[in-house]
């Protein structure tokens, strides 16, 4: 009989059952997501959760705390170097349960467990930036920015058909300029050359 015994003994030994939850502990730390039976992941979050809020203060005793738990340098590392820092501003509640149904074989409730703060999908962060708007106005905004965009783009063909425009026509006035120059030279020449005629005459 139970009789007063709280947590689910999962059909397992006691060794049994801390070997399984410490290797599913670290399995979380390290992949941030699990898939398993929904009464394992209850256990496991009564398991882990304590150990994430103990990585916060990152001392030596804590750190030796941890390790007992799990046994596994690496997820240890992972938690006091990247998780702790993550779940920093979180005052509990670290892990979610979402249930997938039923496995096949033996039609065991399966679950998926995660870290809270790992999950793009859910984080109120990108809830906050997000703004509600209407499909309307958004393609309203799309096509106003598309529409700025193209006369941004023909206002400076402009201005380059602009310049060449101008630079051509400086091309054309500098010759021009020059054999007028040329055509007022010669003209004094003649003028000379008829008057000695005429003294000679």
């Amino acid at each position: 009989m139970r009789h007063g015994k709280k947590f689910n003994h999962l059909g397992r030994t006691s060794s049994h059952r801390k070997a399984m939850l410490s290797n599913m502990a670290s399995s979380l730390i390290l992949h941030k997501r699990i898939t398993t039976t929904v009464a394992k992941a209850k256990e496991l979050r009564k398991y882990v959760e304590p150990l994430i809020t103990k990585s916060k203060a990152d001392t030596t005793h804590s750190r030796r705390v941890v390790f007992s738990y799990l046994q596994n340098k690496e997820s240890a590392h992972e938690l006091f170097n990247e998780v702790a820092t993550k779940v920093a501003n979180r005052p509990g509640g670290y892990t979610r349960i979402i249930k997938l149904g039923n496995r096949l074989g033996d039609n065991a409730d399966m679950c998926l467990i995660e870290l809270v703060d790992y999950n793009e999908i859910y984080t109120t962060e990108k809830a906050t930036k997000r703004t509600r708007r209407s499909r309307r106005g958004g393609k309203k905004k799309e096509g106003a920015e598309e529409t700025q965009a193209k006369s941004g783009k023909a206002a400076a063909s402009k201005e380059k058909e602009q310049a060449e425009e101008q630079k051509a026509a400086a091309q054309t006035e500098a010759p021009a300029e020059e054999e007028s120059q040329d055509k007022a030279d010669d003209t004094p020449k003649a003028k000379t050359d008829n008057q000695d005629k005429k003294e000679e005459q």
